[in-house]
């Protein structure tokens, strides 16, 4: 592995596996990590401002837990970046039912990356309200039964915590993790989105995949994480890629609603999902697609998009 990119992806973060229980009958949105994602920023809202709601106005903005969390700013802001969201959390829920009896388990994961590690307990606060208020329109109550790291140790359950468990890693380590399975698995040259991905390339978005932009997508979101934590070594490679060759694939278009609190409208986040199938991975490029597997690439990330993962 080229060792910038070893010393760039030395990114602290901890994957969280929520395990909640349906307190009654429920019909929930097939999209759940909007309705995750929009419940979690009403209830940090709720629970932390001191304000009127008005940030920029704000004198305690600096101190803010939405700014902190929610909002978490760069260290370094890349030029490129003109909006204000934070990419210090990710959450993922691929289970698209709508339809839960009174008892049935839902599972959805919280990823935190950089200095947002720090703030487990607001987040942790944040979906336990949630539960008491209800996602979706029609309010599905529940309560978290559990919460585990990626060793399915078990950080929080039946009411108590044990933070011995809450065991930060790094994105390395779960590169290098990855390339030690692949390197005793059978490899399909497979890249699979799991979710929908939203990738801007040569001023148009694609509608078909493309290496060139997956790979440039995944070097970029690197980069801003080394930003976002104020790394000295920051990793951004654009050229000089050994594109590998896609010779199949299947993609469909997918548009994705959600609510926004903040602006008090809908809107729709766009992208495609699929497949595609390459001549082979180059070594150079392994790692960095793998790298892109943890931390999503593309826009709409904390909610969830750009997640693939290679067969």
């Amino acid at each position: 592995m080229d060792q910038r990119l070893k010393e760039a992806l030395y990114i602290p973060y901890i994957k969280l596996h929520f395990e909640v229980i349906l307190i009654e009958d429920s019909i929930l949105p097939s999209n759940k990590v909007s309705a995750l994602r929009g419940g979690m920023g009403d209830m940090l809202l709720q629970s932390s401002c001191v304000g009127d709601g008005v940030c920029e106005e704000c004198m305690f903005l600096s101190e803010c837990m939405m700014q902190k969390t929610i909002y978490s700013q760069y260290e370094r802001k890349p030029k490129f970046v003109t909006t204000g969201g934070s990419i210090g959390y990710v959450i993922e829920c691929e289970n698209y039912e709508r339809q839960f009896l009174k008892g049935a388990r839902l599972r959805f994961n919280l990823l935190l990356f950089g200095k947002t590690v720090a703030y487990f307990h607001m987040f942790f606060q944040a979906f336990f309200n949630l539960g008491k208020v209800g996602i979706g329109n029609m309010q599905g109550k529940y309560e978290i039964a559990e919460v585990t790291n990626s060793k399915k140790r078990i950080i929080y359950s039946d009411g108590k915590f044990d933070l011995s468990q809450y065991q930060v890693l790094h994105i390395l380590d779960y590169v290098v993790y990855r390339q030690k399975q692949l390197a005793h698995s059978i490899l399909e040259h497979k890249l699979v989105f799991q979710t929908p991905v939203t990738l801007k390339y040569q001023r148009a978005y694609l509608q078909d995949f493309q290496m060139e932009p997956i790979l440039i997508a995944a070097s970029r979101r690197i980069y801003m994480l080394d930003c976002y934590i104020g790394m000295d070594n920051l990793y951004y490679q654009q050229e000089e890629f050994h594109i590998p060759k896609i010779v199949c694939q299947s993609c469909i278009k997918m548009s994705v609603r959600r609510y926004s609190q903040r602006r008090q409208m809908s809107m729709y986040l766009k992208g495609i999902k699929g497949y595609c199938v390459v001549e082979e991975w180059y070594p150079e490029v392994l790692p960095l697609l793998l790298a892109g597997e943890l931390i999503h690439i593309g826009k709409n990330t904390s909610f969830g998009f750009g997640r693939y993962r290679i067969k």
